[in-house]
């Protein structure tokens, strides 16, 4: 992670932070264009490491709103398990309809601008989804994070995030 913290701080981000052992780095920027940020931090990942690495970037505002998002029936101990699919751009129809297509009674998901949010119900088998489907379907870059991740991140970085009971 601290590798995470030079690349940032390389690129002239402030208040660079990592959060969490997956990719996760919080920053201040005074830059208003998340394309374009995402397209220099790639470019500054590239030079660093040697590969090609997507960057998903969201405002503080934006996370507080993934973490709020009620996409789904929220229900405890049923055994689910609550995940956000980030993309850098929203969806088009035809890939929409391609994710559509996964639905099945174990995963659910759910389009929200550049948000997929995929509601994972436990299997008896207890064989897990791959996200090899997830891959073939989109065709496009993305990130999966978890939805307590997304919570416990927008409640240390963000503003107007409820909080979640545990």
């Amino acid at each position: 992670m601290e590798l995470l913290r030079r690349v940032f701080k390389s690129l002239h981000f402030s208040d660079v932070t990592t959060f969490i052992g997956s990719g996760n780095v919080v920053f201040k920027t005074s830059a208003k264009n998340a394309k374009v940020l995402e397209k220099r931090i790639e470019k500054g990942l590239r030079h660093a490491l040697g590969y090609e690495v997507a960057a998903f970037v969201r405002t503080d505002t934006e996370l507080a709103k993934i973490a709020n998002s009620r996409q789904f029936r929220q229900s405890e101990g049923d055994g689910r398990d609550f995940n956000i699919i980030l993309l850098a751009d929203a969806l088009g129809e035809g890939l929409r309809c391609k994710l559509m297509a996964l639905n099945t009674d174990a995963d659910e998901f759910s389009v929200r601008g550049r948000e997929i949010y995929w509601l994972r119900r436990k299997k008896l088998s207890g064989v897990g989804f791959s996200s090899v489907p997830l891959e073939k379907a989109l065709c496009v870059p993305f990130t999966i994070r978890g939805g307590k991740t997304i919570k416990k991140m927008a409640l240390r970085h963000a503003y107007n995030v409820a909080r979640m009971e545990s």
